[in-house]
C-alpha cells in the first residue's frame, strides 16, 4: 500500500482489517504520520513499513520493536517498496511524488488500484507504455473513473458515443466571484459530501480535481476531449454515466464513502461485501444535474485546453495545481488565485514537448512548480503593496 495513512489509505486498510485471512500485507507506506503507521503496520501484521520521512526512521523503528516488522525510510525506500512482487498495489500517494512508486509497481505486472491522478496527468504516455509492456492492469479508484469502469459493463469502447463525470460542485458551487475571492481555507476545507485530505478538498472547491480527472480519463479510456462530459451532481449519488452509440444511458450510483470503489479494485474481477451505507434513493427524493461554470471555476477549463494542447502541458498544469494549493492554504494567495497560478504557469511555457521518459516528467513538473512560484512572489508582492495602499488610503 502506497500511501496507507492518506484518506484512501485509511478507508483501504479499513477493508484489509476485515479479511485478516485472506491478505498478506507486504508494505505500507506512509508520509510522515509515524504514529498512524506503526498502528497499521501491527494491526495488519505487515513485512515492511517505509515512512518517507528520514527523520522519522528511528521513531518508526521505536514504536514497532518487538513487533518483527521491517522498517525503511526515505524516497528511494518508498520506491523499493513499489517494486515490490505483490498481487495488488494501491497506489495512493498524492502528487508527482507517487509517480516513481506508482511505476514500480507497475513494472510487477500485477494490479494497481490506481488512486494517484497525477501517474496519468503528468506521465500518461510513460505509464501507459510501462503497463502494457508489463502486461500490468491498471483499476481505477477515483469514484468517477471507477464508475465509468463498472457502467462500461465489458463493452468495447467503440460502443460508446461519450462518457459523464460527476462532480459534487464543492463548497462554493453557489458562490459569486466576489464570495469565491474572499474565501477562507477554513471555508474551501468544508466538502458538502465528500471526507477527504485536504490536497483533494481544495481540489475539489476549485474543480481542478475534475479537470484532472477529465485528463486521466482520457488516458484510461483512450477518448479524446470532447468524448468526456462533465455534470454537477451535489447530491453525489451518480458517480459516473456512459453514453452509448445506442442512446442507452448507464450509470453506477452509491453512497458517497470511497471503500466502495477501493473494494471493487480489491474484489475485482469478483464483488465483496462492505460496511458501506446503502443508498436509500427514496430518501434522496430527487437527484438534480446542472453544467459546470467554467468562468467561476477556471481549472477546469484550463485542464481541458492541456488535454488539447498534450505534451508537457498537462504536467505543468498538475505542478502549478500543487504549487497554487499549498500556498492558498498557506494564505499566501487568495483561493481564486489557484486557477490565476495555473493559467500563469501554461501561460509562461515557451515550448511544448511531447514526454517519453520519467526524466523529462520530473523535469518539466520541477519547471512547473518554478512557474507557479514565480508568479505567486510577483503577485504576492503585488498584494502586499495593494494593502498598504489600502491602509495609506484609509
Amino acid at each position: 500500500m502506497l500511501g496507507s495513512t492518506g484518506s484512501i489509505g485509511t478507508s483501504t486498510v479499513d477493508l484489509l482489517r476485515r479479511m485478516p485471512d485472506e491478505i498478506e500485507v507486504r508494505a505500507l507506506v506512509g508520509g510522515r504520520n509515524v504514529a498512524l503507521l506503526a498502528e497499521q503496520a501491527r494491526e495488519l501484521k505487515a513485512g515492511l513499513a517505509v515512512i518517507h520521512d528520514e527523520e522519522l526512521h528511528d521513531e518508526l523503528k521505536s514504536r514497532l520493536a518487538g513487533s518483527g516488522v521491517r522498517t525503511a525510510a526515505g524516497r528511494q525506500a518508498v520506491i523499493e517498496a513499489g517494486a515490490m512482487e505483490a498481487d495488488w498495489t494501491m497506489a495512493a500517494i498524492t502528487g508527482a511524488a507517487g509517480l516513481e512508486p506508482t511505476l514500480a509497481a507497475a513494472r510487477n505486472g500485477r494490479s494497481v488500484a490506481l488512486a494517484n491522478k497525477e501517474a496519468l496527468v503528468c506521465a500518461g504516455d510513460v505509464m501507459l507504455r510501462v503497463v502494457a509492456e508489463a502486461g500490468a492492469k491498471l483499476l481505477p479508484v477515483d469514484s468517477e473513473h471507477n464508475a465509468i469502469a463498472q457502467s462500461l459493463g465489458g463493452n468495447d469502447m467503440e460502443a460508446v458515443e461519450k462518457i459523464i463525470l460527476t462532480a459534487s460542485g464543492g463548497p462554493f458551487r453557489q458562490s459569486t466571484l466576489e464570495e469565491m475571492r474572499a474565501a477562507t481555507p477554513e471555508k474551501a476545507l468544508r466538502h458538502p459530501t465528500w471526507s477527504m485530505g485536504a490536497k483533494i478538498t481544495i481540489d475539489s472547491a476549485s474543480m481542478a480535481n475534475k479537470g484532472l480527472e477529465v485528463i486521466e480519463a482520457a488516458r484510461l479510456f483512450g477518448l479524446t476531449e470532447d468524448r468526456i462530459d462533465v455534470l454537477v451532481h451535489p447530491q453525489s449519488v451518480v458517480h459516473g454515466l456512459v453514453q452509448f452509440r445506442d442512446g442507452s444511458l448507464v450509470s453506477q450510483m452509491g453512497s458517497a464513502d470511497m471503500r466502495i470503489p477501493i473494494a471493487h479494485t480489491l474484489a475485482w474481477p469478483r464483488r465483496m461485501e462492505t460496511p458501506c451505507e446503502r443508498l436509500n434513493l427514496a430518501a434522496y427524493g430527487q437527484l438534480t444535474f446542472e453544467a459546470p461554470d467554467e468562468v467561476r471555476f477556471a481549472p477546469l477549463r484550463l485542464a481541458r485546453q492541456v488535454l488539447r494542447a498534450g505534451g508537457a502541458a498537462p504536467a505543468v498544469f498538475s505542478a502549478a495545481n500543487e504549487v497554487a494549493v499549498e500556498a492558498f492554504l498557506n494564505r499566501r494567495i487568495g483561493f481564486l488565485g489557484i486557477g490565476e497560478t495555473i493559467d500563469a504557469a501554461l501561460q509562461a511555457m515557451t515550448e511544448n514537448p511531447e514526454l517519453t521518459t520519467l526524466d523529462e516528467v520530473l523535469a518539466w513538473d520541477a519547471r512547473g512548480r518554478a512557474l507557479a512560484e514565480e508568479h505567486i512572489l510577483r503577485t504576492s508582492g503585488r498584494l502586499r503593496n495593494d494593502v498598504s495602499e489600502t491602509i495609506l488610503h484609509a
